[in-house]
C-alpha cells in the first residue's frame, strides 16, 4: 500500500466510569489534544448511540473517535506527538478497554 494514501484511525473507548460527566470529559479531552494535528483531514469524536441496537451494532463502548490522515507518515507522526502522549497519560486511568481499527 503506498504511504501517500489516506489512513483512517478509529478508536473505541470503553470507560470505567460511564457517567454522562465522564463521557463528556473523554470527548472534551479528544477535542483538546487530538484535533488539528498535521496531516489530519477528518476528525470526529462522539458518544455511542444506544438505541441503534440492531444485531450488527456493537454497543460495548462509550466514545468513538474517528480520524483520517492524509498519509501513513502523518498518522505515524501523530502517534508520537506530545499532545497525543499527554492525552493518553491524562485519560488512561478511566479506560476499561480501548480498541483501535486502522485502515488504509
Amino acid at each position: 500500500m503506498p504511504a501517500s494514501q489516506p489512513l483512517v484511525h478509529n478508536v473505541f473507548f470503553t470507560l470505567k466510569d460511564s457517567s454522562e460527566a465522564s463521557i463528556k470529559r473523554q470527548i472534551d479531552a479528544c477535542e483538546k489534544y487530538l484535533r488539528g494535528h498535521d496531516g489530519e483531514v477528518f476528525f470526529c469524536v462522539a458518544r455511542l448511540v444506544p438505541d441503534l441496537a440492531r444485531p450488527v451494532n456493537v454497543l460495548d463502548y462509550h466514545v468513538g473517535l474517528h480520524m483520517a490522515f492524509a498519509s501513513r507518515a502523518a498518522h505515524d507522526a501523530y502517534q508520537v506527538h506530545p499532545r497525543h502522549q499527554q492525552f493518553i497519560e491524562e485519560n488512561k486511568e478511566n479506560w476499561a478497554q480501548v480498541r483501535v481499527y486502522d485502515t488504509q
